[in-house]
Order: structure tokens, then C-alpha cells, then sequence
């Protein structure tokens, strides 16, 4: 027994020794752009070490007990944040995600990275004030191009979050068509289903349905997320599987269960059979209804599908009256609970995927809600790193669109509360934090065509 403590000693100064020299802790930041500081303060950090997919496990890895603490680690790190793509685009210069920068800053500010368990291996990793004003930095200069045109005040300037502009560039013929066919039943297989049958502009862009009804009443297997403000969301579709508005809207229409239109030539013919639409369309689209034309239609009219000017967004333009004094405290409590991180940026949600249960094992309690597809990104990338990741949802217009979540599992805006902070930062909340929560998020609400978006009964 005496043998094997010495040599786990021995083991354990090897490590150590070894630790220090891969993971520094840098008191001087070398020179360069804002950028390059950064990258170069998340490496010494030792943050790429176990944030990213592309890192390979030092050469100490091998050595019994501590290699497996160090794998350990870096599957822990690359489920709770990839950082990888991140890393990407600080060095060609590229946008990075509010998400990305919520994370970054707030493993930073609170002092929670690196973990305790890391530091065993590489004892001097704590992140040094260089590094953090480093990355501080760089956050703040990235933070002003995401929110430049918001009208955002300036005490709140560097806020994860920030106001949605009050329009976006759009053709007006073709969003008058495009919202011409998103309530067009032709679309569908049996001139039954349109865009709106799942996305009712007079229920807040949801149907308030567990899982949607298509085509002969066929049931889908997740949740509608809202049509509102989507044009914000990095990607679409809860898996993520489409980039633009665009390649969302020829989606649904060649689902079997949603819409099954069978194709494009169809419903071209369906849609001919309109004389009045047909001239009217092909004065903008002179080759008529093709694929690319219908779903750039939609698009554009999805994209004034947004609602600013809720009381929050007053808020952050320096009307500090705009939202009550719980519903403030509600926005504070929000941030510190680390919400913000991935409910950021203009549409607070919609930028990044995340895993359902990252603290808690979600699915084992609630246990089976029916056929609910429950793979998230994976069903799209079939990487097993995605099983369980969903694209984070937004939160604007979030009291008016229960059901939530992507099983649609929980009709109570405040009960889901509680259960992103059990499932997803395994914190308890008081009945009086539960409720200021709730006000912040009743104060998303914004406004469609200069009125506050309702939900007609």
C-alpha cells in the first residue's frame, strides 16, 4: 500500500510539473489585434484544450488515473460549450455569436472556469487579470458590431442581450406575395394545410398545440416553435438542419406528414390555377412558380414577421419605466442565473444548441410523452455529440407560446422556469424569484404592425 501511494505521489508531481509547463497562466499578453489577445488568452486559459472537438489529449494523458481524469474532462467541456467554430471566426475576423460570447464571458466573470478538477493536473490555470481584460475586451468590441443598428443606450451597451430593430430590408411585392402564400392551402398535398395552419399569425406564429396536425390529420413529432422574429435564428428547425428562411419554407410543403405537396411542379400547377395570382406573381417573378421562387416569397414576408418595441426593448433603449420594478429584478436575476448565456443577443435564443439536461437527466424524468423526436441536432449531423441538442428557442413572445420546449411537455410559462433551472443549472428558485422571472419574460412581448402581439381566443 505504501508502495502505491509513493508512486501516485510521484505520478501526481510529474503531472504537475508537466501541467504547468502546457497550461501557463500569463501575466503578459503579447501584442496584437483585440482578437489575436484573445485567442491567445483562451489558450493559455486552457479553455481550447478541453472546449474544442479538434483538440487531441496532451501527451500525459496516458499516465494511469490521470488520463482518465483528463479525458473525463474534456468530454465534460465539449458537452456543456464547443468552442471550436468560435475559435474559427476570431481568427478569419468572422461574426461571432452572441451565445458564444455570453458563455465566454460569464466562465470568466463568475471565476467558474477552469473547474476545480482541471486545475489538479494544471495547478497554475487560473485564468490571470491579462487574460481576462484580454477577453473582456475583445467581448465589448464584438458585442458593438452585433448590436450596432439595435438603438441600444449606452448604459447598457454591453448587455448578452439587446432590442430588435424595428424593421428589416424587404421587397414589398414580394412580401405581399409571400404572405399570399403562406396562408395558401395549395401548397398542401389536398389543398387542406397552409404555413398558417401550424403558424397562426393571430396566436403568436404557434398553433398552442404539444405537436402539430398535418395532412390528413396526421400528427408531427415535435413542437412548432413561433414564426415570429425567426428570421433572427442562426439556423431553423429545431435540429437546425436549414440555414436560411428560405430553405426553411421549402421544408414543411414536402413533408409527407406536414403538408405532403409530393413536388414542386404540383403545386406549381395548383397555384396556376389562379389566373389573378399567376399574372400578379410573374410581375415579379417572370418565371413563375418554381421551388426558388415560392420559398424566396415566404422568406421575405417571414422576415417582417418581427416584434419590437416590447417593454424590455424600451428598457434597453433608456426608458428605465418601460418594465416594472419585479420585472427588472426578474432581468437581473435572469443573468445571474446564467439564463442569458444562451437566450441572447436581439432574439434571446435562436443562436446556438444546446443539451436538454445538462446538469440533471431530463428524459429519465419525464419519462415517455409519445412519439416525440427527441434526438435534437443529431437527427441532422448523426454525430453523437449532438444527441439531445436543440437549438435554444427564443424568448420573445414567450407568454403567449405554451406549449414549451421542443415535446411541447409543459403548458406553464412558469413551471418551465423551474425546470431549466433544475435541468439546466441545477438551482432551486424561490416562489418570489420564480415570479420576478416570469414578469421579465411577460415583458418580451412585443409589438406586430404597431400593436402589442395578442392571442386571439
Amino acid at each position: 500500500m505504501k508502495k502505491k501511494i509513493l508512486i501516485a505521489i510521484i505520478v501526481l508531481a510529474i503531472v504537475y510539473g508537466t501541467g504547468y509547463m502546457i497550461v501557463g497562466n500569463s501575466s503578459n499578453i503579447p501584442e496584437g489585434s483585440t482578437n489575436q489577445k484573445a485567442i491567445y488568452a483562451l489558450n493559455e486559459a486552457g479553455c481550447i484544450m478541453c472546449h474544442s472537438k479538434n483538440a487531441k489529449p496532451p501527451f500525459y494523458a496516458s499516465i494511469p488515473l490521470v488520463g482518465s481524469l483528463i479525458k473525463s474532462d474534456m468530454q465534460m467541456g465539449l458537452r456543456a460549450y464547443d468552442i471550436t467554430d468560435t475559435v474559427k471566426a476570431i481568427e478569419s475576423g468572422a461574426k461571432v455569436s452572441s451565445t458564444d460570447l455570453a458563455k465566454i464571458e460569464y466562465a470568466v466573470d463568475s471565476n467558474t472556469m477552469p473547474p476545480l478538477r482541471f486545475k489538479i493536473v494544471h495547478w497554475k490555470s487560473n485564468i490571470s487579470a491579462a487574460e481576462r481584460k484580454a477577453i473582456a475586451n475583445w467581448i465589448i468590441s464584438e458585442r458593438a458590431k452585433l448590436n450596432a443598428n439595435s438603438g441600444i443606450s449606452k448604459d447598457f451597451a454591453n448587455e448578452p442581450v439587446w432590442p430588435i430593430p424595428q424593421s428589416l430590408d424587404v421587397d414589398p411585392a414580394k412580401v405581399r406575395l409571400g404572405s399570399i402564400l403562406y396562408h395558401h392551402t395549395a401548397l398542401s398535398g389536398d389543398g387542406t394545410v397552409s404555413c398558417a395552419s401550424c403558424h397562426p399569425l393571430d396566436k403568436a406564429g404557434v398553433d398552442a398545440l404539444q405537436t402539430s396536425t398535418g395532412i390528413r390529420k396526421q400528427k408531427g413529432d415535435i413542437n412548432a416553435p413561433t414564426v415570429f422574429n425567426a428570421a433572427f435564428n442562426a439556423k431553423q428547425f429545431w435540429d437546425g438542419r436549414e440555414d436560411t428562411l428560405e430553405q426553411q419554407a421549402g421544408g414543411p410543403p414536402m413533408n409527407p406528414i406536414e403538408m405532403g405537396g409530393e413536388s414542386w411542379e404540383k403545386i406549381a400547377k395548383r397555384l396556376e390555377a389562379d389566373p389573378a395570382f399567376k399574372a400578379e406573381f410573374t410581375k415579379t417573378y417572370p418565371d413563375g412558380f418554381t421551388q426558388k421562387n415560392i420559398t424566396d416569397a415566404i422568406a421575405a414576408f417571414e422576415r417582417t414577421l418581427i416584434t419590437p418595441d416590447s417593454p424590455f426593448d424600451r428598457y434597453l433603449k433608456g426608458d428605465k419605466n418601460a418594465m416594472s420594478p419585479e420585472a427588472i429584478k426578474g432581468y437581473e436575476l435572469f443573468k445571474k442565473a446564467n439564463c442569458a448565456v444562451c437566450h441572447s443577443g436581439e432574439n434571446l435564443g435562436g443562436q446556438t444548441f444546446e443539451y436538454m439536461g445538462l446538469k440533471r437527466d431530463y428524459f429519465r424524468d419525464r419519462g415517455n410523452v409519445g412519439k416525440i423526436n427527441d434526438k435534437g441536432r443529431f437527427s441532422f449531423t448523426k454525430d453523437e455529440r449532438d444527441l439531445h441538442k436543440f437549438k435554444t428557442p427564443t424568448l420573445r413572445n414567450v407568454a403567449l407560446t405554451a406549449p414549451y420546449f421542443h415535446d411541447g411537455s409543459t403548458q406553464s410559462l412558469r413551471q418551465a422556469v423551474e425546470i431549466m433551472a433544475k435541468y439546466q443549472r441545477d438551482v432551486s428558485l424561490t416562489d418570489e424569484e420564480i415570479d420576478n422571472i416570469v414578469k421579465f419574460l411577460e415583458a418580451l412581448t412585443g409589438e406586430y404592425k404597431g400593436k402589442k402581439l395578442e392571442v386571439k381566443k
